[in-house]
């Protein structure tokens, strides 16, 4: 009997080994797999962390442009309420102004 249990051991010897090796061919092929599906996620979402970017940036600009024009409409109003409390201007009533109408030219007439 020792001889067949040498013999069955032998035999299943390299079935295992074919087993072991099968499971770490599979092991090593879904590994693989994960490391691209994991490279596939990172570029896509860079790509969409770099659109944010670019729209942030945009955004930036375009806050400070607004900045600027809310400055430029501030600055009008200021000039209008220095130019009334400080030189003491006014808009004239209607019986004060003038309206001047130049003669029209020939060319003007066609």
């Amino acid at each position: 009997m020792d001889k067949k249990d040498n013999v069955d051991k032998a035999g299943s010897l390299p079935i295992k080994k074919m087993m072991v090796y099968a499971t770490m061919v599979i092991l090593v092929f879904v590994s693989a797999l994960m490391v691209v599906f994991q490279v596939f996620e990172y570029r896509h979402d860079y790509r969409e962390l770099s659109g944010f970017m670019r729209e942030k940036d945009d955004l930036n600009a375009e806050w400070g442009r607004l900045l600027i024009e809310q400055q430029t409409f501030g600055a009008t109003a200021q000039i209008g309420s220095r130019a009334v409390t400080q030189l003491r201007m006014y808009s004239p009533p209607a019986a004060q102004t003038a309206v001047i109408s130049l003669p029209m030219t020939s060319e003007q007439k066609h």
